[in-house]
């Protein structure tokens, strides 16, 4: 059943539990978020395009497409929609796995509803967050906060949500070292509890992406720098 979005935008829950599906639906919707429920894979990606959500809570383990894969088409698919993965399995191989494909974060069952609710307004606040005036440069590339572009020369570059937030933050920072509990705490915008494990996942994609233009160096022991 879908909602009316709410003036801080419809989030698309894709879950097969009813009592998880319900829990998530109450919180988000307490939170000022218009909700649409979907409960499967297969159902999904048609939502996707039907509602145009502002972001996608998508639990791993869905009958017909499985989360993993319904993100994966949506990235071939040049759709970049925040992703946030819920799954039952506490497996590192299947949280790299996810952050690999694009998602921009990762919870695990049991989870604090609460806690899911301020991730999803962390990965909005920093999507529509206030710019700053002019674009960064750093080498070969230019970071375009207003309009959240990447250019290497020329060439725009296809970022996440979460991959631009990094580069910006550590573009408006160049020469200093960034802890990776700091790029927790000021990008994701939780504690290091969370594992920091997560940032050094985003931090290769996001190498990986910018190729030889990437400015990102590791400070061994420390975390990260743009130079």
């Amino acid at each position: 059943m879908s909602a009316t979005a709410r003036a801080r935008g419809l989030v698309l829950v894709v879950e097969d539990e009813p009592a998880i599906a319900d829990v998530i639906r109450l919180n988000l919707v307490n939170a000022g978020y218009g909700v649409h429920v979907e409960n499967s894979g297969d159902t999904a990606l048609d939502a996707v395009r039907r509602f145009k959500p502002a972001a996608i809570i998508l639990d791993v383990g869905l009958p017909g497409i499985d989360g993993v894969e319904i993100c994966r088409r949506l990235r071939a698919a040049e759709d970049w929609t925040p992703v946030l993965f819920v799954t039952a399995r506490d497996d590192e191989v299947d949280r790299v796995v996810g952050l690999e494909l694009g998602a921009d974060d990762y919870v695990t069952k049991p989870f604090s509803p609460r806690e899911l609710v301020a991730r999803v307004t962390g990965v909005l606040r920093r999507v529509n967050g206030t710019p700053d005036a002019a674009p960064r440069t750093l080498g070969g590339l230019t970071v375009d906060t207003t309009q959240r572009r990447v250019f290497h020369g020329d060439q725009e570059l296809t970022l996440t949500a979460t991959e631009f937030d990094l580069l910006a933050y550590l573009i408006r920072r160049p020469g200093r070292v960034v802890t990776r509990e700091q790029l927790l705490s000021e990008v994701w915008g939780y504690s290091a509890v969370a594992g920091t494990r997560t940032v050094d996942v985003h931090i290769a994609q996001l190498r990986a992406k910018l190729g030889a233009a990437s400015p990102i160096r590791t400070v061994r022991g420390v975390g990260y720098s743009a130079e």
